[in-house]
């Protein structure tokens, strides 16, 4: 295949995937998905294989490969016809945590008007649901020690009337549920049709060529062992979960192949800081891409000449029945950054210091007047608030991080403040960067951000958070990131602050003020003092 065919063979897939993902984004009803943006499309080969996706959540789209094998693999796969979709969440059939639902489709091509034809591919989109039940709302909590305290799980089944009710049924929020998912059946709806118009194309070129790329990249590197390891602040909330555990990666490579070895990494926990291997695989390709060429086609072909080792039984290889709804989001920012640290001994130039580790996860859930759609009428029902908050980028090869931002695994936007306030009885108090929170060095790390948050009526949050008593690493004797840091403002008032831990559930009275410090990136390179 000639290259410019290529290209554009490969452009329309990711097209394919890209206008699922704004199709899911207007059409759906929660903030955290309509303005959040946290959800993500890809397209898959007839056989489960990635085929191309768009850039949306780097831990949503490394891990849905393993989703759509289990669909395909399930009950529901074998026997699913034209125009049914395959809904899934469970952790150990290729999900994340119990709060990303997966919905997967079938692509058949057409003989004649109506009879489906061969089976061009498939499509899925992922999208996190803000509360899936469990024992506090947003579904992550803090406390939990088995899977089935998280939330409602659903292994591959078909999507039918009956399903949609007995998920909705399930969670604080069932309303805004069942419009988020008729929000993803219609993005997949859409991925059928434009799959079914590219019916015959050599989708195997496109994934032949991720392969290819792939190789090169690593023969450009040196062979040799790379080692790096960093932990985990804790494993939960509870109090025998307070010890940090340690995340271990070897780094092998040898000529077009490379093995991330994670023996050595903490047995899993009677908490919730668990990840099953899916999302530790999720991180490793991040990783590698990031480190090698992001310009690599991020599809199954990319993934062929690497091969991890995550012994099961350990927090980067959960198995049930382990929580694992900090995995997801947290884990897999810990095995991102000892996976960059090892690569940075093999590619410098290549490779920033660590970014804040976090995705500072905060829940709020509560009972509050709420506005009608589309009337004045207002009416008390329960709500659900989630967001991941940014912080500091590590500083970049010759450029300072970033302030402010999402960092690595996740890739969500900001809820807009206008937005927040007008959904919830919520209201922002202080939004402002973190001045000074980035590491110094030769280039500085960037800031994390401040924010106090304001409860209007009696609410449960829950906070899942790392980086509170370890500190992003700076690389070539570049200096720390700082810690994060949360606490909670009785009455909003200062003066009678409280010092909260990185994993906790408090019951805040109207009026109250959480406020989140999030960590800065390290910094890269000595600083100029240092330099003297």
């Amino acid at each position: 295949m000639d290259p410019a065919s290529l290209q554009l063979l490969i452009s329309r897939l990711a097209g394919i995937a890209d206008e699922m993902g704004a199709v899911l984004r207007r059409g759906a009803f929660s903030p955290n998905i309509k303005e959040r943006a946290d959800c993500s499309a890809a397209v898959f080969t007839p056989d489960g294989e990635l085929l191309a996706q768009a850039e949306h959540i780097p831990v949503h789209l490394g891990s849905m490969p393993a989703s759509v094998s289990a669909a395909i693999d399930s009950d529901a796969g074998q026997r699913i016809a034209p125009g049914e979709q395959i809904v899934l969440n469970d952790p150990h059939a290729g999900g994340t945590h119990v709060n990303d639902v997966t919905l997967v489709a079938p692509c058949f091509g057409v003989m004649g008007t109506e009879q489906p034809g061969d089976l061009v591919g498939w499509v899925a989109n992922r999208a996190h649901h803000a509360d899936v039940g469990g024992m506090t709302p947003g579904s992550i909590p803090p406390d939990a020690r088995e899977l089935v305290q998280e939330g409602f799980i659903l292994p591959p089944v078909l999507l039918t009337d009956e399903v949609v009710a007995l998920f909705a049924a399930n969670s604080r929020t069932g309303t805004e549920r069942r419009r988020d998912l008729a929000a993803q059946r219609g993005a997949n709806a859409v991925g059928v049709r434009r799959l079914a118009g590219m019916a015959g194309a050599p989708f195997h070129e496109a994934v032949a060529h991720g392969e290819r790329r792939m190789r090169a990249a690593l023969a450009s590197l040196p062979d040799g062992v790379y080692a790096f390891e960093d932990v985990m602040d804790s494993t939960g909330a509870g109090a025998d979960q307070r010890d940090p555990a340690r995340i271990a990666v070897e780094v092998t490579i040898r000529g077009e192949r490379i093995t991330f070895d994670f023996t050595g990494t903490a047995p899993q926990a009677h908490g919730n800081v668990n990840a099953v291997r899916a999302v530790t695989e999720s991180a490793v390709g991040f990783a590698l891409r990031s480190a090698t060429d992001p310009g690599i086609p991020a599809n199954g072909g990319a993934m062929r000449p690497v091969e991890v080792v995550a012994p099961a039984g350990t927090i980067v290889a959960a198995q049930p029945p382990a929580a694992v709804g900090a995995g997801n989001v947290e884990v897999s920012q810990r095995v991102a950054d000892v996976c960059l640290g090892a690569l940075a001994q093999a590619a410098s130039e290549r490779v920033p210091a660590a970014s804040q580790g976090t995705m500072n996860n905060l829940l709020i859930g509560g009972t509050g007047l709420h506005s009608a759609v589309g009337t004045a009428e207002e009416r008390t029902e329960e709500f659900v608030f989630y967001e991941t908050v940014a912080g500091g980028q590590g500083a970049r090869p010759g450029r300072d991080g970033m302030s402010g931002v999402q960092t690595n695994m996740t890739n969500t936007r900001n809820t807009p403040v206008e937005a927040l306030e007008r959904e919830f009885p919520l209201r922002v108090r202080r939004y402002a960067l973190r001045r000074g929170s980035g590491g110094k060095g030769e280039t500085n790390g960037g800031d994390g951000v401040e924010r106090d948050l304001e409860v209007l009526v009696p609410a449960t949050v829950s906070l899942v958070t790392e980086r509170r008593e370890s500190a992003p690493y700076g690389l070539d004797g570049g200096e720390p990131g700082a810690r994060g840091e949360n606490w909670l403002l009785p009455g909003g008032d200062e003066s009678r602050a409280e010092h909260l831990p990185d994993k906790c559930t408090v019951t805040l009275a109207p009026g109250d003020v959480i406020r989140m410090l999030t960590p800065g990136g390290g910094g890269r390179g000595a600083p100029e003092s240092q330099r003297r």
